[in-house]
């Protein structure tokens, strides 16, 4: 189990660069990392280079993991997992202390699925 900051940062970074493409970078630096697709859409009102998909953000006391597609596609996400659950704070941020390598294993198909989904709906 990974208790660290910068360790649970590494992994969660890790899981979405192992995407690109379809995703590519927004923004990397050691305060957050941002991936969006690769496709011009709208975002609400605005056209943007590419649709948010998932941002992570080390904070003192513990790792921010924004997970977009959580919110935009909700009912496919219902049956996370109590300790998924317990993290999630809001609609789609998840506030990581301690990641198992369960949840671990979770949040990596979560990215999947969400990707499946975006790129069926050719937002990414």
């Amino acid at each position: 189990m990974k208790t660290d900051v910068a360790d649970i940062q590494l992994s969660l970074a890790s899981m979405l660069k192992s995407k690109i493409p379809p995703l590519k970078i927004r923004k990397d630096t050691e305060k957050v990392l941002e991936l969006c697709g690769t496709i011009e859409a709208m975002q609400g009102k605005q056209k943007v280079d590419g649709y948010y998909f998932a941002s992570v953000m080390p904070k003192p006391k513990d790792c921010r993991f924004y997970f977009f597609p959580i919110y935009t596609h909700a009912p496919h996400f219902e049956n996370i997992s109590d300790e998924a659950k317990k993290a999630l704070k809001g609609k789609s941020c998840f506030h990581i202390k301690k990641l198992s390598p369960e949840m671990e294993l979770e949040i990596n198909e979560m990215i999947d699925l969400g990707l499946d989904l975006y790129q069926k709906d050719g937002l990414i």
